[in-house]
This record gives C-alpha cells, structure tokens and sequence, in this order.
C-alpha cells in the first residue's frame, strides 16, 4: 500500500507538489519558506501555470475554512499575497481572480480573525499596479462587504474596533484599485458613493468623543485619523465631474442623522472637502450647498442656520474660487432665504398659505438664522474683486424695498413690519459687503443708482435704519482708515496728534463729489465721523464750504424754535457743530478762521460747557432744564466766518447762500428751479437731474428722488458777473427747451429720431 500511494503521489502535477510542499504538518510552524521559494521560481519560470496555483490554493482555501483549520488558512493567504507581489506577467489576470474568490471566501466568514485577514490581502493587491488591464472584474462586493464591516456592532469594543478599521482600509483599497482604472466600473457612481461616503462619515463621527486615549493608544492610528485619511485621499481624486457625487452623500448624511443642527460635525466634514479638493472645484461644493439650502427652506430655523454656517466656513476655506461663475447667483440665494426667514419670524408659519403652521417656528432661531446669513453675506463678498462687489452692493440695493423708488416686496401677510424688517437686513447686509471695501474711484465704484436710494434712507424716521446708512457710508469713503480716530466726538486742540492720512482729492473725486452732492449718542458718533471723514477722503475747497456751511445750518437747526426738539438733541446738535468746526478749521489753515472757532470754544467751557461735546457725549449729560438763551459769543458766526474765509480766497457767495434742503423728483414732471438768492446770483440744481432725465423715461423718473434730498451737500453752480448770468440764462432757457422734448411726448427718450433730439 505504501509503494501504491507512494506511486500515486508521484503522478501528481509538480505544482500541486509544490504548493503542498509549502504546508508544515504543525500549522503553527508557519510557511516553510524553502519550498515557498521553489514555488515563487516555479510560477515565474512557468506563468501559465499561475492560474493553476491559484485555484488549487483556493481549493485547499475553502477545504481548511470548513473545517475550521485556521492556522492553513493564514497559511494559504500568505502564500497568495508573496505570488501576487512576485507576478506581473499578462496571465496574472486569471491568478487575480482565483485570489479574489479567495478574499471572498474570507470576507463572507463570521470570523472576526478571517474577516480582518482577507482585508489585509485585499489591501495589499490594491497597493500592485497591475501590467495588463482588466476588462470583467467586479468589486461591488467588496464595496458593499466593507461598508458593512465599517458599520460593525460586534459586542467585543477592541474586536468591533479592528473590525471597522479593516473596513475602512478595504474601502481605501477599492478606491485606489479602481479609481484610476478607465476599464473599471465607475467607483463614482451614486450606488458606491452612496455606500462608501456614508460608512466613512459613520466612523468619523463615532470617534468624536474617543478623544481622550491613553499615551500607547496615541501612537496608534486611532479609527477617526484613519477614516479622515481616507475621506481626504477619496476627495482628492475626485474630478470635476466627480465632486457632485462625493458631497451629495455628505448632504444626505447629515440630513438622517440631524447633525446640521449640531454645526460642529457639518463644519468639521465640509472643512475636509474643502481642503482635499482640488481648488479650481471649490465653487461646485458651494453651489450644491446652496441649492441644500435651497431644498430646506421650509426646515427649522437650525438646521438651516448649520447649513449657513457650513456656507461661510467653506466660503473661507474657498476664498476667490468660492463664488464661481455665478456670483449673483450666490448672493440671490442667500438674500431669498433672509427674505424666508423674516416672512417665517412674522407670520409663525412655514406656508403662507395655511391657516396655522405646522410646525412651531422659533423667533430666537430665526434671527440667529438672519445674523447667519448676514455674516455669510459678507464672508463671500470679501472673496470678490472691487468691481465685482460693487455689483453685489447695486444688486443687494435693488433687493430693498425703497418707498417711491422700488416697490415693497411682496410678503406672505408680514405688512409693513415685514418691509421694515426686510430693509434692515438688507442694510445690514450691505454693512458687510461694504467692509472694507477700497476704491480709487469713487465716481465709477458708487454710481447714482445705488448712491441715491442708499441715501433716501437718511429721511426715514427710523433710527436704526439711519444709522445703518451712516455705516454704509462710513465704510465707502474711509479709504486710509482714519474712521477709528474720530470714534468719539470731541475738541481736539491739535490735530497733528491724531496722525491722519490725507491725500490730495483726486480729479475723479472732485466729480463724484459734484454729481452727488430721533436720535442717539450713536447717530452723533457716526455722523461726526461721517463728516470728518468727508472732510479727509473727498474734500476741496468747494466741498469744504458746503460742509461749514451744513454745520452752521446745524447751529441754526438747534436754535430754531420750530422744531420741537429735547434739550438734549439741541445740546447734542450744538456740540456736534462745534467739533466738526473745530476740525474743518484745523484742515482748512485759515489762522483767523481757526482763532474764531477756538474763541468761541472757549467762552462755552467757561458758561455754556453743555454746548461742548465733553459734557454731552457722556453717561450721564450735564444738561440744563431748557436752552432759552442761547446767543451772543457762545455762537460761531456766519459774518466773521465769512469775512476771513473771504479774505483766503474761498468763495464767501457760496457760503453766504443759505442751507435749505431741496426735495424733489415727488411730481410727475422734474423741474429745473433758477433761483435768485439774497446775492442776486443766479443758481441752478445739479446736472444730476438732468443726466437722469436724458436716461431715463417719465414713469421712473417720477418714482426716484435726487440725492439732494438727502445728503448735506448742494452742488450749485453760481454766477459772479454779468456776462455769466446772461450764459446761465440762456442755459435755463435751452434746457427747459430739451426737458419739453424729452419728457412731454409719449414717445420714450431712447426711440426718438435723431431730429428730435437735436436742440440747437
């Protein structure tokens, strides 16, 4: 019998022989590595046997599996990972499949040990750049078996712990195989990306909390530092048409499991995407986290506002490649759901069209949702480029409901409140935008279409409403950052000591400067500062004047006993006078202009100190009981003003015309008013109007108001001699003849022929 078997052996192919040979009878004894070498020469020296090898390694596989020789089975595996790192000849396809059957096998046991050993061959094929493509083979199973492992409930925590972290090492493995691979099934298509992305965010999330390890746990690569590897190393080979179908997961996951509302985890992931990306990709993440925001509009005040949040740390992240193409789009979005939120806050539900909301709608969550969305606002607007922002200022403008020039928004039942709220945070809006915002030309940076309705905003009654405008142009004209000098309002005795930043006003300047010419302690503050920084930014002679004229007219305003004003805001109005005076007369270098201010600042501190900024602009005001009489050497002078100003060269007629604010644009037809002041000299309002008329047709005409309406400038034109008075009359006349064609025929200004527009 032993001579039969003997014979019987013999007869066996050598590469069974082999491959047997490689077995010891004591499985612990491990691979006998001398005939593991035999074996390797063997399927190098002879390929087209390796596909042989592999089955029958698999054979015997299977057979130890099931009758639980483990010890064969690690053996085996060993011996498949040395041939497949040694082989890489064009029939190693067939090896590779007999290999695979194998990880299989393993994958599909209950055994933690065989599930974790089959991971570790897979891994280490992935790693093999193979010679020759592939054109059949399949690794669904291997996503759908490792997303399974990642999800692992198993009762051990160390066990359940290696477990997981094998499956995310073979997700890893599939990506790397695949993912590279033109001949491969698209491991970017929403049926892997769905299993994959899901499984890694799993297992970065349950591993927030496991902070806290011990020092040799620490050298370790914990679970959480190796699924955001991974995540990171399958974010950076994402495409450009990949990237939808990599974030869409994240979305999803973070919708069923509610972690919007936590922001922590939602910024954490979106930061991990924003960084792995290729930069040039940035705006598609963007535009798909604002079309989320866009699917939740009716979610709860949180969860919109996690999303919001993950906007504006990505829009970081980003910087100028956050906006994309579609840079109003970006800014459409978030303007609509401010809109939202404001319509939620004020009706208490989420369709306007029901009687009661379905879902109880939280004041204190919606307005953390505005700030939200506002801070957003201006976290993309720092990303643009000048001339793109001031598109988005012109585009917000247009957003706010401005009475007599845009309509009111339409609201689902909100009223006038909702208006109100609307432009609130819009303007606030705006206040981001603006930040920072730097221009070397004013005249094309801020054009009339947003200067004007910007401006209208000054008449409102609404305190908060003013005081943003202040802010908004705080920030547009403060070019040298000279605003946090003039934080508070007070008589600065030298101003040298305040170390301006002043330049000469540039001939552009000068043009935008002609063309456009109840409150609290705030309200003083930001226009004194408004003022001063006219007076650094964008002054000349001509603007000085009209400026020291307005501050007269404050004086004046303060001493009108029409006005039903508090003492304080009298007192206030005063001080306000005086220390802008105090200033403008610094600036100008008049001595004797400088000497009457001062003067009169000196006699106040000794009988009226109430009229100062010191004893005003303070906790608690030292006021007196009324301000009957306010006159004498306690005021400052128009006369004396006038006469040293003269005497320097300034234009004392401009001076000497009085301040009275000009509302126009109400009526249907816009005039042109010649007016005769106490000088006898002819004055004309500013072309302003008139560019407006040739531009645009009656019906909007009728709805816009001049911007001198609102700022404190006029820009008159005046006539100092006899010749120039007859020129300014023909000049009324001809436009007068020009505003008859333009206007008071049907036919709008821009399809007139040309004999029609032809005056002279």
């Amino acid at each position: 019998m032993t001579g039969v078997c003997g014979c019987c052996g013999a007869l066996r192919p050598r590469y069974k022989r082999l491959v047997d040979n490689i077995f010891p009878e004591d499985p612990e004894d491990g691979l006998v590595k001398a005939n593991m070498e035999k074996l390797t020469f063997y399927a190098l020296s002879a390929p087209e046997k390796l596909d042989r090898i592999g089955a029958y390694l698999s054979e015997r596989l299977s057979r130890d599996v099931a009758r639980h020789r483990y010890g064969y089975v690690c053996i085996a595996m060993e011996a498949l990972d040395q041939l497949l790192m040694a082989c890489h000849c064009q029939s190693i396809n067939l090896f590779v499949e007999s290999f695979l059957k194998m990880v299989r096998k393993l994958l599909e046991s209950d055994k933690p040990n065989l599930q974790i050993l089959g991971t570790n061959s897979f891994v280490k094929f992935a790693n093999i750049e193979e010679d020759t493509p592939s054109y059949h083979r399949s690794y669904d199973f291997f996503v759908s078996r490792f997303s399974e492992m990642c999800h692992s409930s198993y009762e051990d925590p160390d066990i359940r712990t290696k477990i997981r972290m094998a499956g995310i090492r073979g997700l890893q493995g599939v990506v790397r195989k695949t993912v590279n691979d033109e001949l491969q099934a698209n491991i970017w298509d929403p049926q892997h990306m769905d299993k994959i992305v899901p499984s890694l965010l799993f297992n970065l999330q349950s591993g927030e909390g496991a902070e806290s390890r011990s020092p040799s746990e620490k050298e370790k690569e914990s679970p959480v530092e190796l699924t955001e590897r991974c995540f990171r190393e399958l974010l950076g080979r994402a495409a450009y048409g990949n990237i939808k179908n990599a974030v869409t997961p994240v979305l999803m996951h973070l919708d069923n499991h509610s972690l919007w509302e936590g922001k922590t985890f939602a910024v954490r992931c979106f930061k991990i995407i924003m960084y792995s990306i290729q930069s040039q990709h940035s705006h598609l993440v963007i535009q798909q986290l604002l079309g989320h925001l866009d699917a939740n509009s009716k979610s709860s005040a949180t969860v919109r506002a996690g999303i919001v949040e993950v906007l504006l740390e990505a829009a970081a992240i980003a910087a100028s490649g956050s906006v994309g193409p579609t840079v109003l789009e970006v800014f459409n979005t978030l303007l609509r759901q401010l809109r939202l939120s404001v319509d939620y806050e004020l009706t208490g539900s989420y369709d306007p069209g029901s009687s009661m909301g379905t879902k109880i709608i939280k004041t204190h969550g919606e307005r953390q949702l505005q700030e939200a969305v506002i801070r957003t606002i201006g976290s993309f607007a720092n990303t643009l480029p000048t001339y793109q922002r001031s598109e988005v200022m012109l585009f917000i403008m247009g957003k706010i409901p401005v009475p007599g020039v845009h309509p009111a928004l339409v609201s689902s039942g909100s009223g006038p409140e909702g208006t109100r709220m609307i432009q609130v945070m819009l303007l606030k809006s705006l206040v981001q935008v603006t930040a920072g915002f730097q221009t070397t030309n004013m005249l094309t940076a801020l054009p009339s279409s947003f200067l004007e309705p910007l401006l209208s905003f000054s008449l409102t009654e609404d305190p908060e409403v003013r005081l943003l405008v202040i802010h908004i142009l705080l920030s547009l004209i403060d070019r040298h950052d000279n605003r946090p000098k003039f934080s508070t309002i007070s008589i600065i005795s030298d101003i040298s000591v305040l170390k301006l930043k002043v330049d000469k006003c540039s001939r552009q300047d000068n043009l935008f400067m002609k063309k456009e010419q109840s409150s609290g302690q705030q309200h003083y503050e930001n226009l004194y500062n408004l003022l001063a920084l006219l007076s650094m930014e964008l002054a000349n002679e001509e603007v000085v004047v009209d400026l020291i004229r307005l501050a007269l007219a404050l004086q004046d305003l303060a001493l009108s006993t029409e006005e039903s004003m508090p003492v304080y805001n009298r007192c206030a109005v005063h001080a306000l006078s005086a220390a802008y005076l105090n200033l403008i007369c610094q600036l100008t270098t008049v001595p004797a202009f400088c000497q009457h201010i001062h003067e009169v600042i000196e006699v106040r501190q000794k009988e009226a100190p109430f009229l100062l900024p010191e004893d005003v602009f303070i906790e608690e005001p030292k006021l007196p009981p009324s301000l009957e009489k306010v006159e004498g050497e306690i005021l400052f002078l128009q006369s004396k003003i006038t006469e040293v100003l003269g005497g320097s060269g300034y234009n004392i007629d401009r001076l000497a015309t009085p301040y009275v604010p000009q509302y126009t644009g109400t009526s249907v037809r816009p005039s042109v008013r010649l007016s005769v002041h106490r000088n006898s000299h002819p004055t004309w309002s500013s072309g302003r109007e008139i560019t407006r008329c040739v531009r645009e047709d009656e019906d909007r005409l009728s709805k816009r108001k001049s911007i001198g309406e609102t700022i404190s400038i006029q820009g008159e034109v005046e006539s100092r001699n006899s010749p120039e008075k007859e020129e300014a009359t023909l000049l009324q006349s001809k436009l007068n003849q020009i505003f008859e064609i333009t206007i008071s025929r049907s036919v709008p200004v821009y399809e007139m022929k040309f004999p029609d527009l032809c005056v002279y």
